[in-house]
Protein backbone atom coordinates (compact mmCIF):
# COMPACT_ATOMS: atom_id res chain seq x y z
CA UNK A 1 0.00 0.00 0.00
CA UNK A 2 1.30 3.14 -0.92
CA UNK A 3 1.81 6.08 2.04
CA UNK A 4 1.90 9.73 1.86
CA UNK A 5 3.94 11.21 4.96
CA UNK A 6 2.05 14.03 4.68
CA UNK A 7 -1.03 12.76 6.03
CA UNK A 8 -2.87 14.92 8.28
CA UNK A 9 -4.42 13.45 11.42
CA UNK A 10 -7.53 14.55 12.05
CA UNK A 11 -8.73 14.89 15.55
CA UNK A 12 -12.13 14.75 17.28
CA UNK A 13 -14.00 17.55 18.13
CA UNK A 14 -15.72 17.86 21.76
CA UNK A 15 -16.73 20.69 23.83
CA UNK A 16 -15.52 23.25 21.13
CA UNK A 17 -11.91 21.45 20.86
CA UNK A 18 -9.89 19.43 18.75
CA UNK A 19 -8.61 16.69 20.86
CA UNK A 20 -6.84 13.44 19.98
CA UNK A 21 -8.49 9.56 21.25
CA UNK A 22 -7.31 8.86 24.55
CA UNK A 23 -6.22 5.43 22.72
CA UNK A 24 -3.60 7.51 20.95
CA UNK A 25 -4.79 5.05 17.89
CA UNK A 26 -5.39 6.40 14.67
CA UNK A 27 -7.83 4.86 11.91
CA UNK A 28 -5.95 5.77 7.53
CA UNK A 29 -9.02 6.51 5.44
CA UNK A 30 -7.77 5.25 1.73
CA UNK A 31 -8.45 7.11 -1.20
CA UNK A 32 -10.57 4.06 -3.32
CA UNK A 33 -8.92 5.51 -6.86
CA UNK A 34 -5.03 4.28 -5.76
CA UNK A 35 -5.14 3.10 -2.51
CA UNK A 36 -3.09 6.85 -1.17
CA UNK A 37 -3.58 7.74 2.39
CA UNK A 38 -6.22 10.66 2.74
CA UNK A 39 -5.56 11.44 6.19
CA UNK A 40 -5.83 9.41 9.75
CA UNK A 41 -8.96 9.70 11.80
CA UNK A 42 -9.26 8.82 15.65
CA UNK A 43 -10.00 5.24 16.78
CA UNK A 44 -11.86 6.50 19.85
CA UNK A 45 -12.93 4.89 23.10
CA UNK A 46 -15.93 4.66 24.90
CA UNK A 47 -13.98 7.11 27.30
CA UNK A 48 -13.90 9.33 24.70
CA UNK A 49 -17.71 8.98 24.07
CA UNK A 50 -18.61 9.64 27.09
CA UNK A 51 -16.75 13.01 27.16
CA UNK A 52 -18.24 13.79 24.05
CA UNK A 53 -22.08 13.22 25.48
CA UNK A 54 -21.34 14.86 29.10
CA UNK A 55 -20.54 17.97 27.08
CA UNK A 56 -23.38 17.82 24.33
CA UNK A 57 -26.00 17.29 27.61
CA UNK A 58 -24.32 20.48 29.26
CA UNK A 59 -24.40 22.70 26.52
CA UNK A 60 -28.25 21.24 26.05
CA UNK A 61 -29.45 22.89 28.71
CA UNK A 62 -28.05 26.44 27.40
CA UNK A 63 -28.90 25.23 23.50
CA UNK A 64 -32.78 24.88 23.66
CA UNK A 65 -33.19 28.32 25.95
CA UNK A 66 -32.13 30.10 22.44
CA UNK A 67 -34.73 31.14 20.35
CA UNK A 68 -35.19 29.15 17.04
CA UNK A 69 -34.16 32.41 15.12
CA UNK A 70 -30.97 32.47 17.16
CA UNK A 71 -30.41 28.45 16.41
CA UNK A 72 -31.12 29.33 12.92
CA UNK A 73 -28.54 32.16 12.61
CA UNK A 74 -25.96 30.03 13.46
CA UNK A 75 -27.06 27.39 10.85
CA UNK A 76 -27.36 30.39 8.19
CA UNK A 77 -23.40 30.79 9.53
CA UNK A 78 -22.75 27.10 8.90
CA UNK A 79 -24.31 26.84 5.29
CA UNK A 80 -22.54 30.04 4.46
CA UNK A 81 -18.73 28.47 5.67
CA UNK A 82 -19.30 25.37 3.49
CA UNK A 83 -19.70 27.18 1.66
CA UNK A 84 -16.79 29.06 0.92
CA UNK A 85 -14.84 25.73 1.24
CA UNK A 86 -16.89 23.59 -1.32
CA UNK A 87 -14.29 22.67 -3.67
CA UNK A 88 -11.80 21.43 -0.56
CA UNK A 89 -14.72 19.60 0.92
CA UNK A 90 -16.07 17.83 -2.44
CA UNK A 91 -12.12 17.28 -3.56
CA UNK A 92 -11.96 15.13 -0.05
CA UNK A 93 -15.05 13.43 -0.57
CA UNK A 94 -14.02 12.51 -3.98
CA UNK A 95 -10.95 11.59 -2.61
CA UNK A 96 -12.15 9.68 0.53
CA UNK A 97 -14.61 7.45 -1.22
CA UNK A 98 -14.37 7.50 -5.04
CA UNK A 99 -17.45 9.30 -6.11
CA UNK A 100 -16.93 11.99 -8.56
CA UNK A 101 -15.77 15.56 -7.97
CA UNK A 102 -18.90 17.11 -10.19
CA UNK A 103 -21.70 14.88 -7.97
CA UNK A 104 -19.36 15.74 -5.06
CA UNK A 105 -19.17 19.62 -5.60
CA UNK A 106 -23.46 18.74 -5.83
CA UNK A 107 -23.87 17.05 -3.04
CA UNK A 108 -22.03 19.49 -0.86
CA UNK A 109 -24.06 22.28 -2.46
CA UNK A 110 -27.18 20.34 -1.50
CA UNK A 111 -25.88 20.15 2.35
CA UNK A 112 -25.48 23.85 1.88
CA UNK A 113 -29.03 24.07 1.15
CA UNK A 114 -30.42 21.70 3.79
CA UNK A 115 -28.91 23.98 6.51
CA UNK A 116 -30.42 26.77 4.86
CA UNK A 117 -33.96 25.11 4.68
CA UNK A 118 -33.50 24.18 8.33
CA UNK A 119 -32.29 27.71 9.64
CA UNK A 120 -35.78 28.74 8.38
CA UNK A 121 -37.37 26.33 10.42
CA UNK A 122 -36.47 28.26 13.37
CA UNK A 123 -38.71 30.64 12.43
CA UNK A 124 -41.92 28.38 11.73
CA UNK A 125 -44.69 27.47 14.45
CA UNK A 126 -43.50 24.92 17.06
CA UNK A 127 -46.95 24.23 18.46
CA UNK A 128 -50.92 24.74 18.14
CA UNK A 129 -53.94 25.99 20.24
CA UNK A 130 -56.24 23.54 21.41
CA UNK A 131 -59.62 24.15 22.56
CA UNK A 132 -59.84 23.50 26.10
CA UNK A 133 -63.23 22.33 27.75
CA UNK A 134 -63.29 24.60 30.02
CA UNK A 135 -63.78 28.31 28.43
CA UNK A 136 -61.33 30.40 30.89
CA UNK A 137 -58.54 28.46 30.18
CA UNK A 138 -55.67 28.53 27.73
CA UNK A 139 -54.82 24.89 26.31
CA UNK A 140 -52.05 24.32 23.72
CA UNK A 141 -48.81 22.49 22.65
CA UNK A 142 -45.41 22.91 21.98
CA UNK A 143 -42.74 21.08 20.51
CA UNK A 144 -39.82 20.51 22.90
CA UNK A 145 -36.35 18.93 22.17
CA UNK A 146 -35.12 15.39 22.99
CA UNK A 147 -31.85 16.25 24.66
CA UNK A 148 -28.61 14.79 23.38
CA UNK A 149 -28.45 12.97 19.67
CA UNK A 150 -26.34 10.40 18.57
CA UNK A 151 -26.33 10.40 14.84
CA UNK A 152 -24.53 7.63 12.90
CA UNK A 153 -23.84 8.04 9.36
CA UNK A 154 -22.13 6.36 6.46
CA UNK A 155 -19.52 6.85 3.63
CA UNK A 156 -21.74 6.76 0.71
CA UNK A 157 -23.17 10.36 1.16
CA UNK A 158 -20.51 11.89 3.22
CA UNK A 159 -21.57 15.29 3.59
CA UNK A 160 -25.83 15.41 2.78
CA UNK A 161 -26.49 12.42 5.43
CA UNK A 162 -24.57 14.09 8.10
CA UNK A 163 -26.26 17.57 7.27
CA UNK A 164 -29.72 16.13 6.94
CA UNK A 165 -29.69 15.10 10.54
CA UNK A 166 -27.22 17.43 12.22
CA UNK A 167 -29.06 20.55 10.99
CA UNK A 168 -33.02 19.53 12.21
CA UNK A 169 -31.56 17.81 15.49
CA UNK A 170 -29.86 21.56 15.98
CA UNK A 171 -32.80 23.86 15.00
CA UNK A 172 -35.30 21.78 17.31
CA UNK A 173 -33.08 22.29 20.03
CA UNK A 174 -30.98 19.09 20.51
CA UNK A 175 -27.48 18.94 20.96
CA UNK A 176 -25.05 16.22 19.07
CA UNK A 177 -22.85 13.57 18.74
CA UNK A 178 -21.63 12.80 15.48
CA UNK A 179 -20.04 9.66 14.40
CA UNK A 180 -19.56 9.11 10.83
CA UNK A 181 -18.05 6.40 8.85
CA UNK A 182 -14.50 6.06 8.94
CA UNK A 183 -14.41 5.59 5.43
CA UNK A 184 -15.38 9.33 5.10
CA UNK A 185 -14.03 10.92 8.54
CA UNK A 186 -11.96 13.09 7.16
CA UNK A 187 -14.42 14.59 5.09
CA UNK A 188 -17.08 14.64 8.02
CA UNK A 189 -13.99 16.85 10.55
CA UNK A 190 -14.57 19.25 7.15
CA UNK A 191 -17.93 19.65 7.68
CA UNK A 192 -17.49 20.04 11.57
CA UNK A 193 -14.93 22.51 10.85
CA UNK A 194 -17.38 24.60 9.22
CA UNK A 195 -19.50 24.42 12.14
CA UNK A 196 -16.71 25.56 14.74
CA UNK A 197 -15.84 28.56 12.28
CA UNK A 198 -19.59 29.12 12.56
CA UNK A 199 -18.87 29.94 16.06
CA UNK A 200 -21.42 27.33 17.24
CA UNK A 201 -21.59 27.05 21.44
CA UNK A 202 -18.73 24.72 23.00
CA UNK A 203 -20.47 21.20 23.21
CA UNK A 204 -23.72 22.17 20.67
CA UNK A 205 -22.28 19.80 18.19
CA UNK A 206 -19.47 16.92 19.03
CA UNK A 207 -17.57 14.87 16.41
CA UNK A 208 -16.62 11.38 17.53
CA UNK A 209 -14.73 8.69 15.23
CA UNK A 210 -13.69 5.54 15.57
CA UNK A 211 -15.51 2.01 14.84
CA UNK A 212 -18.62 1.22 15.04
CA UNK A 213 -18.88 -1.42 17.32
CA UNK A 214 -17.07 0.68 19.87
CA UNK A 215 -18.57 4.30 19.23
CA UNK A 216 -21.84 3.18 17.27
CA UNK A 217 -22.79 0.90 19.44
CA UNK A 218 -21.85 2.92 22.24
CA UNK A 219 -24.76 5.38 20.75
CA UNK A 220 -27.31 3.50 21.22
CA UNK A 221 -26.33 2.03 24.46
CA UNK A 222 -25.87 5.42 25.97
CA UNK A 223 -27.95 6.42 29.10
CA UNK A 224 -27.75 10.09 27.98
CA UNK A 225 -28.53 9.39 24.53
CA UNK A 226 -31.90 10.59 24.00
CA UNK A 227 -32.65 9.49 20.77
CA UNK A 228 -30.24 7.70 18.01
CA UNK A 229 -30.66 8.70 13.77
CA UNK A 230 -29.01 5.78 11.67
CA UNK A 231 -28.30 5.11 8.12
CA UNK A 232 -26.50 2.18 7.42
CA UNK A 233 -27.00 -1.62 6.61
CA UNK A 234 -29.82 -3.89 7.99
CA UNK A 235 -27.24 -5.74 10.01
CA UNK A 236 -26.40 -3.06 11.78
CA UNK A 237 -29.47 -1.19 11.94
CA UNK A 238 -31.20 -3.69 14.13
CA UNK A 239 -28.38 -3.42 16.67
CA UNK A 240 -28.84 -0.12 17.33
CA UNK A 241 -32.42 -0.60 17.27
CA UNK A 242 -32.45 -3.58 19.55
CA UNK A 243 -29.92 -1.75 22.19
CA UNK A 244 -31.76 1.52 21.62
CA UNK A 245 -35.85 -0.07 22.15
CA UNK A 246 -33.95 -1.95 25.35
CA UNK A 247 -33.37 1.18 27.26
CA UNK A 248 -36.26 3.19 26.14
CA UNK A 249 -34.59 5.39 23.84
CA UNK A 250 -35.87 6.52 20.23
CA UNK A 251 -34.55 5.56 17.16
CA UNK A 252 -34.76 6.11 13.50
CA UNK A 253 -33.20 3.48 10.87
CA UNK A 254 -32.71 4.36 6.99
CA UNK A 255 -31.21 1.14 5.97
CA UNK A 256 -31.61 -0.87 2.58
CA UNK A 257 -32.97 -1.07 -1.08
CA UNK A 258 -33.71 -3.20 -3.58
CA UNK A 259 -35.44 -0.59 -5.71
CA UNK A 260 -37.10 -1.28 -8.63
CA UNK A 261 -37.65 0.62 -11.92
CA UNK A 262 -40.52 -0.74 -14.44
CA UNK A 263 -40.98 0.30 -18.20
CA UNK A 264 -44.12 0.00 -19.74
CA UNK A 265 -44.81 -1.18 -23.16
CA UNK A 266 -45.76 2.82 -23.94
CA UNK A 267 -42.70 4.46 -21.91
CA UNK A 268 -40.15 7.22 -23.46
CA UNK A 269 -37.42 4.18 -23.56
CA UNK A 270 -34.59 6.92 -24.40
CA UNK A 271 -35.94 8.67 -21.04
CA UNK A 272 -36.06 5.47 -19.42
CA UNK A 273 -32.51 4.45 -20.25
CA UNK A 274 -31.19 7.73 -19.07
CA UNK A 275 -32.86 7.48 -15.94
CA UNK A 276 -31.49 4.07 -15.15
CA UNK A 277 -28.15 5.31 -16.54
CA UNK A 278 -28.35 8.12 -13.79
CA UNK A 279 -30.29 6.72 -10.84
CA UNK A 280 -28.53 2.72 -10.92
CA UNK A 281 -24.86 3.71 -11.89
CA UNK A 282 -23.80 7.77 -11.11
CA UNK A 283 -22.39 7.30 -7.96
CA UNK A 284 -21.00 3.65 -8.78
CA UNK A 285 -24.35 2.56 -7.87
CA UNK A 286 -23.97 3.36 -4.04
CA UNK A 287 -26.98 5.01 -3.27
CA UNK A 288 -29.54 3.27 -1.26
CA UNK A 289 -32.24 4.85 -3.76
CA UNK A 290 -30.26 3.50 -6.95
CA UNK A 291 -32.01 1.32 -9.62
CA UNK A 292 -31.03 -2.01 -9.08
CA UNK A 293 -33.71 -4.32 -10.57
CA UNK A 294 -35.00 -2.74 -13.60
CA UNK A 295 -38.41 -4.52 -14.69
CA UNK A 296 -39.42 -3.96 -18.33
CA UNK A 297 -42.40 -4.95 -20.22
CA UNK A 298 -41.83 -7.94 -22.98
CA UNK A 299 -43.08 -5.01 -26.08
CA UNK A 300 -40.01 -2.67 -25.39
CA UNK A 301 -37.48 -5.15 -23.97
CA UNK A 302 -35.50 -5.75 -26.56
CA UNK A 303 -35.68 -2.16 -27.61
CA UNK A 304 -34.59 -1.40 -23.90
CA UNK A 305 -32.14 -3.42 -23.30
CA UNK A 306 -30.24 -2.35 -26.65
CA UNK A 307 -30.37 1.00 -25.90
CA UNK A 308 -29.29 0.95 -22.08
CA UNK A 309 -26.00 -1.62 -23.47
CA UNK A 310 -25.13 0.85 -25.62
CA UNK A 311 -25.11 3.65 -23.42
CA UNK A 312 -23.37 1.95 -20.57
CA UNK A 313 -20.81 0.78 -23.02
CA UNK A 314 -19.52 4.04 -23.24
CA UNK A 315 -19.02 4.93 -20.11
CA UNK A 316 -15.83 6.14 -18.82
CA UNK A 317 -14.56 4.99 -15.46
CA UNK A 318 -11.42 6.57 -13.99
CA UNK A 319 -10.21 8.57 -11.05
CA UNK A 320 -13.29 10.72 -10.38
CA UNK A 321 -11.03 13.49 -9.91
CA UNK A 322 -10.18 13.07 -13.72
CA UNK A 323 -12.65 16.10 -15.99
CA UNK A 324 -13.64 12.95 -18.31
CA UNK A 325 -14.63 10.57 -15.71
CA UNK A 326 -18.35 9.30 -15.55
CA UNK A 327 -18.20 6.86 -13.07
CA UNK A 328 -15.37 6.25 -10.46
CA UNK A 329 -14.13 3.15 -8.01
CA UNK A 330 -15.99 1.46 -5.53
CA UNK A 331 -15.74 3.24 -2.18
CA UNK A 332 -13.69 0.59 -0.20
CA UNK A 333 -11.84 -3.01 -1.39
CA UNK A 334 -14.22 -4.52 1.15
CA UNK A 335 -17.66 -3.04 -0.94
CA UNK A 336 -15.14 -3.76 -4.31
CA UNK A 337 -15.18 -7.53 -2.72
CA UNK A 338 -18.86 -7.38 -2.34
CA UNK A 339 -19.58 -6.31 -5.83
CA UNK A 340 -17.34 -8.96 -7.38
CA UNK A 341 -19.38 -11.54 -5.15
CA UNK A 342 -23.01 -10.79 -6.52
CA UNK A 343 -21.37 -10.77 -10.19
CA UNK A 344 -19.76 -14.24 -9.67
CA UNK A 345 -23.39 -15.41 -7.80
CA UNK A 346 -25.44 -13.73 -10.69
CA UNK A 347 -23.71 -15.75 -13.05
CA UNK A 348 -23.98 -18.98 -10.80
CA UNK A 349 -27.34 -18.40 -10.64
CA UNK A 350 -28.23 -18.48 -14.17
CA UNK A 351 -28.06 -14.75 -15.31
CA UNK A 352 -26.55 -13.35 -18.87
CA UNK A 353 -23.63 -10.37 -18.66
CA UNK A 354 -24.85 -8.32 -21.35
CA UNK A 355 -21.78 -5.55 -20.30
CA UNK A 356 -19.31 -5.39 -17.74
CA UNK A 357 -18.81 -7.87 -15.27
CA UNK A 358 -14.93 -7.29 -14.81
CA UNK A 359 -13.04 -4.51 -14.21
CA UNK A 360 -10.97 -1.88 -16.39
CA UNK A 361 -8.02 -3.37 -18.05
CA UNK A 362 -6.05 0.49 -18.20
CA UNK A 363 -2.65 0.11 -16.21
CA UNK A 364 -3.21 3.37 -14.69
CA UNK A 365 -6.52 1.89 -12.79
CA UNK A 366 -4.95 -1.03 -11.58
CA UNK A 367 -4.37 -0.22 -8.35
CA UNK A 368 -8.13 1.04 -6.84
CA UNK A 369 -11.14 -0.53 -6.42
CA UNK A 370 -12.52 0.04 -10.33
CA UNK A 371 -15.90 -2.43 -11.02
CA UNK A 372 -16.76 -1.86 -15.24
CA UNK A 373 -20.72 -1.16 -15.01
CA UNK A 374 -22.55 -4.48 -15.08
CA UNK A 375 -25.63 -5.09 -16.95
CA UNK A 376 -27.33 -8.77 -16.35
CA UNK A 377 -30.14 -10.25 -18.87
CA UNK A 378 -32.87 -12.98 -17.80
CA UNK A 379 -32.80 -12.31 -14.19
CA UNK A 380 -35.54 -13.99 -12.23
CA UNK A 381 -36.76 -12.94 -8.47
CA UNK A 382 -35.35 -15.99 -7.28
CA UNK A 383 -31.79 -14.96 -8.05
CA UNK A 384 -29.81 -13.74 -5.21
CA UNK A 385 -29.10 -10.16 -7.26
CA UNK A 386 -32.59 -9.69 -7.73
CA UNK A 387 -32.86 -9.91 -3.80
CA UNK A 388 -30.28 -8.53 -1.92
CA UNK A 389 -28.82 -4.99 -2.41
CA UNK A 390 -25.23 -5.32 -4.12
CA UNK A 391 -24.38 -1.24 -3.92
CA UNK A 392 -22.99 -1.02 -6.84
CA UNK A 393 -22.78 -1.05 -10.84
CA UNK A 394 -24.98 -3.76 -11.34
CA UNK A 395 -27.99 -3.42 -13.14
CA UNK A 396 -30.89 -6.85 -13.16
CA UNK A 397 -32.87 -6.83 -16.10
CA UNK A 398 -36.11 -8.73 -15.76
CA UNK A 399 -38.86 -9.25 -18.30
CA UNK A 400 -42.41 -9.23 -17.26
CA UNK A 401 -45.98 -9.76 -19.47
CA UNK A 402 -48.17 -7.19 -17.82
CA UNK A 403 -48.29 -4.17 -15.41
CA UNK A 404 -49.72 -5.86 -12.66
CA UNK A 405 -46.98 -8.64 -13.05
CA UNK A 406 -44.25 -5.99 -13.26
CA UNK A 407 -45.66 -4.40 -9.86
CA UNK A 408 -45.70 -8.08 -8.12
CA UNK A 409 -42.02 -8.42 -8.74
CA UNK A 410 -41.16 -5.39 -7.83
CA UNK A 411 -42.96 -5.76 -4.48
CA UNK A 412 -41.15 -8.84 -3.79
CA UNK A 413 -38.20 -8.63 -1.93
CA UNK A 414 -38.12 -7.62 1.46
CA UNK A 415 -36.83 -3.92 0.86
CA UNK A 416 -39.82 -1.12 0.02
CA UNK A 417 -37.11 2.32 0.15
CA UNK A 418 -38.16 3.83 -3.42
CA UNK A 419 -39.85 3.02 -6.91
CA UNK A 420 -40.15 4.59 -10.29
CA UNK A 421 -42.67 3.68 -13.18
CA UNK A 422 -42.24 4.65 -17.09
CA UNK A 423 -45.72 5.13 -18.52
CA UNK A 424 -48.17 7.61 -20.50
CA UNK A 425 -50.88 5.33 -18.99
CA UNK A 426 -52.60 7.05 -16.54
CA UNK A 427 -54.40 4.05 -14.98
CA UNK A 428 -51.00 2.53 -15.18
CA UNK A 429 -49.74 4.93 -12.94
CA UNK A 430 -52.61 5.27 -10.24
CA UNK A 431 -52.29 1.75 -9.70
CA UNK A 432 -48.76 1.93 -9.26
CA UNK A 433 -48.81 4.44 -6.56
CA UNK A 434 -51.33 2.65 -4.74
CA UNK A 435 -50.05 -0.94 -5.03
CA UNK A 436 -46.58 -0.28 -5.08
CA UNK A 437 -44.62 -1.01 -1.24
CA UNK A 438 -42.19 1.58 -1.18
CA UNK A 439 -41.59 4.83 1.06
CA UNK A 440 -40.59 7.04 -2.06
CA UNK A 441 -42.59 6.69 -5.65
CA UNK A 442 -41.75 8.38 -8.55
CA UNK A 443 -43.47 8.66 -12.26
CA UNK A 444 -41.32 8.48 -15.04
CA UNK A 445 -38.48 9.79 -13.44
CA UNK A 446 -35.29 7.82 -11.75
CA UNK A 447 -35.43 6.08 -8.38
CA UNK A 448 -32.45 7.50 -6.94
CA UNK A 449 -32.25 10.86 -5.31
CA UNK A 450 -34.77 13.08 -2.89
CA UNK A 451 -36.07 16.24 -2.30
CA UNK A 452 -34.48 17.88 0.28
CA UNK A 453 -37.82 19.73 1.31
CA UNK A 454 -39.78 16.17 1.56
CA UNK A 455 -39.98 13.14 3.93
CA UNK A 456 -37.70 10.36 2.81
CA UNK A 457 -38.02 6.62 4.40
CA UNK A 458 -39.10 3.38 3.00
CA UNK A 459 -41.48 0.67 4.06
CA UNK A 460 -40.85 -3.02 4.71
CA UNK A 461 -37.60 -3.52 5.96
CA UNK A 462 -35.66 -0.21 4.53
CA UNK A 463 -36.51 1.48 7.60
CA UNK A 464 -38.44 1.88 11.13
CA UNK A 465 -41.19 3.36 9.37
CA UNK A 466 -40.33 7.46 10.96
CA UNK A 467 -38.96 9.98 8.73
CA UNK A 468 -36.22 11.94 7.91
CA UNK A 469 -35.97 15.56 5.93
CA UNK A 470 -38.41 18.08 5.43
CA UNK A 471 -40.76 19.62 8.20
CA UNK A 472 -41.18 15.28 8.88
CA UNK A 473 -37.90 15.94 11.14
CA UNK A 474 -39.71 17.43 13.47
CA UNK A 475 -41.16 14.30 14.07
CA UNK A 476 -38.36 12.68 15.23
CA UNK A 477 -36.51 15.33 17.19
CA UNK A 478 -38.89 16.34 19.12
CA UNK A 479 -41.58 15.47 21.10
CA UNK A 480 -45.07 16.91 22.38
CA UNK A 481 -45.93 18.73 25.41
CA UNK A 482 -49.41 19.84 25.96
CA UNK A 483 -49.94 22.81 28.18
CA UNK A 484 -53.35 23.64 30.28
CA UNK A 485 -53.34 27.46 31.97
CA UNK A 486 -56.11 27.73 34.12
CA UNK A 487 -56.72 31.78 35.27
Amino acid sequence: METTVQATTYLNYINGNWQAATSEDVIASINPANKEIVGYVQSSTREDLNEAVQAAKVAQKLWKKLSGVERGNLLFKAADMIEKNIDDIAKTMTREMGKTFPEAKGETARGVAILRFYAGEGMRKMGDIIPASDGTALQFSKRVPLGVVGLITPWNFPVAIPIWKTAPALIYGNTVVLKPATETAVTAAKIVECFDQAGFPNGVINLVTGKGSVIGQGLAEHEDIAAVSFTGSNTIGKQIEMAAAARGAKYQLEMGGKNPLIVANDADVDLAVAAVMSGGLKSTGQKCTCSSRVIVQSGVYEEFKNKLVAEVRKIKVGNGLDSDTWMGPCASEGQYNTVKYYIQKGIEDGAKILVGGDSPESEELNNGFYVNPTVFDEVTSSMTIAQEEIFGPVIALMKVETIEEAIAVANDVEFGLSASIFTKDITSILTFIDDIEAGLVRVNYETAGVELQAPFGGMKASSSHSREQGEAAKEFFTTTKTVFIKG
